[in-house]
């Protein structure tokens, strides 16, 4: 069973002569253990496909499934929390809370996952150790550098151990060796748990990463040829 699933999606924005197609018919799967790179440039679509596997965006027509589950029939409480617990979604810009330290940030994505307090912060603890970045637990993320922030948004979505990482972007605002370090990390995490990625970026040297490397242009998903 695919862990998530695209079938015959669009989605447009805006009516008339002012309409966007930005999906147009897409099919797609991926299935567990699978890191899939989607490629395309700036106004591509390419966070637009992320926010609708998540069940952020609804399609303008076409089904989408999560983990077996179809999206347009779950009730909205049922979706933020099939969310919650199964993706991990490591935004471009972070969408850190800056008063928070980094323990704080991902304790909260934990407790909207359904974990008490006490398990969230020893579960924060681990994993922020085990990503070899305790410092920036206690740090507030006001005070962090952009590599920093994307480190601890990388910690905030593997802290409940969701089956599906989604990363919009992760080295964008990056130097090379801080975008080569969340990269290090994502792999580790997908690969040591069996889990599923789909990483969307314009830069290509993410394609030793992926399992799948595909195209995002004109709405249209293709494949990139190896």
């Amino acid at each position: 069973m695919a862990v998530v699933e695209l079938a015959g999606v669009s989605r447009q924005f805006g009516e008339g002569e002012g309409r966007r197609l930005v999906l147009d018919r897409v099919d797609f799967q991926a299935e567990a253990g699978e890191i899939v790179l989607v490629l395309g440039p700036s106004g591509s679509g390419k966070t637009t496909l992320l926010t609708t596997l998540a069940g952020l965006t609804p399609p303008s027509s076409g089904q989408v499934r999560l983990f077996g589950r179809d999206l347009g029939g779950l009730h909205p409480d049922e979706l933020q929390t099939l969310r919650a617990r199964n993706i991990g979604f490591i935004f471009q810009n972070f969408l850190l809370i800056e008063s928070l330290t980094g323990r704080e940030n991902a304790e909260l994505a934990l407790r909207f996952a359904g974990w008490k307090a006490g398990p969230a912060a020893q579960r924060s603890r681990e994993v922020f150790l085990s990503l070899g970045i305790p410092h920036l637990g206690e740090c507030r993320a006001a005070t962090m550098s952009h590599g920093e922030k994307q480190r601890v948004a990388a910690a905030r979505a593997f802290g409940p151990s969701p089956g599906l990482i989604l990363a919009d972007e992760p080295t964008a605002s990056l130097e090379f060796h801080q975008g080569q370090e969340v990269i290090r990390m994502l792999h580790e995490y997908i690969r040591e748990g069996g889990r599923t990625a789909i990483v969307t970026s314009h830069d290509t040297r993410l394609a030793e990463l992926a399992d799948r490397v595909l195209s995002l242009q004109e709405g249209r998903l293709s494949p990139v040829a190896p």
